[in-house]
């Protein structure tokens, strides 16, 4: 069965997998703007600016977002950008989750 990855070769992103992490990497992917204000992220996943700045800093650190900070209109604004790595590390840890549920289906390729 070439090509078909087993349950042996997942192995979940652990910076990924924590739920918060997760709906923040998913947001950046899937918006249509290269750089998210952290105040529109803030709101759009219903989280405290203190748990949105400790899960940032954790996948800064991992090199899948970027953070700027600069003035707009004379007032401080953060953004938020996905990096490639950061694009390819949800990429491979939905592949991993599709190898899970296909496992779990009985699912033949």
């Amino acid at each position: 069965m070439k090509g078909k990855r087993s349950l042996d070769g997942v192995e979940l992103d652990r910076v990924i997998h924590e739920r918060t992490r997760l709906m923040i990497l998913t947001h950046l992917a899937s918006s249509d703007e290269a750089e998210t204000g952290f105040t529109s992220l803030r709101d759009a996943l219903g989280l405290s600016a203190g748990n949105l700045s400790i899960q940032l800093r954790t996948l800064e650190e991992a090199k899948y977002v970027v953070i700027t900070k600069q003035f707009r209109n004379n007032k401080p604004w953060t953004g938020v950008s996905l990096t490639a790595q950061g694009r390819r590390a949800i990429q491979a840890y939905l592949a991993d989750l599709e190898v899970i549920v296909a496992s779990l289906r009985g699912v033949k390729e």
